[in-house]
């Protein structure tokens, strides 16, 4: 056995900052907080767009290209065929199950209202009747993550009890332990490639904080009554 550098940092920032601000967006929104809800949404968008340019500039395993796979692969996987480390090709449908339902989440958000007082920022936009039906689309998307969501937290607890393959630890470390030859240390990712992937992510941010659209013109004043 040898230990290999697998996850760098930012992915690993990226994995448990965003269990963090899907947590706070789940309290402040059950909490009758709106204003944080719409915080914690435009977080998880800035760490989502983070983590989709880091799986191009990333290191070697953050890297799509490292673990999206065919359904050969899947195949493979399921007749105990395939060796590798980081994403196994099943488990890789699960990260872009994640990463695409969390992503419509935040995006349908951006244009929600809550019937009440609260819009998104993007809510200008867009009319108030596609306003509703992407708050309606935001309010059902909830249900299904929580039900991938708990299924994720299945697979982990599988994996390290029945497989005996801590997948934990190296999510919070880095490092892990494989079969000497398996695989190498994770290489790219540097600082150069962290810095534009979060200047990136950032203007994503500014983008959809709505800060860069027209404020509405501001209603003309009623007819004054000169008692002619």
């Amino acid at each position: 056995m040898t230990t290999i550098r697998l996850w760098d940092m930012p992915t690993r920032l990226f994995h448990w900052l965003l269990l963090l601000a899907v947590t706070g967006a789940v309290i402040t929104i059950k909490t009758g907080m709106p204003e944080w809800h719409g915080r914690f949404g435009l977080f998880v968008i800035g760490l989502l767009s983070f983590r989709l340019i880091w799986g191009f500039a990333g290191s070697t395993y953050a890297r799509f290209r490292s673990f999206v796979r065919g359904p050969s692969a899947i195949v493979r996987y399921l007749r105990g065929q395939w060796q590798g480390v980081g994403h196994n090709p099943l488990g890789a449908l699960s990260v872009l199950a994640l990463l695409g339902l969390f992503g419509f989440q935040a995006v349908t958000g951006l244009f929600a209202n809550d019937e009440i007082s609260f819009q998104g920022p993007l809510y200008p936009l867009i009319s108030s009747g596609w306003s509703d039906t992407l708050s309606s689309w935001h309010r059902l998307t909830e249900w299904y993550l929580y039900g991938l969501v708990a299924l994720h937290v299945l697979a982990v607890l599988w994996y390290s009890k029945v497989k005996k393959d801590n997948i934990v630890t190296p999510m919070i470390t880095g490092r892990k332990r494989v079969p000497s030859g398996l695989a190498s240390d994770a290489q790219g990712g540097g600082t150069v490639a962290f810095l534009v992937s979060l200047v990136l992510a950032a203007g994503v941010v500014l983008g959809a904080s709505g800060s860069l659209v027209s404020p509405p013109p501001a209603p003309e004043p009623p007819p004054q009554n000169l008692g002619w």
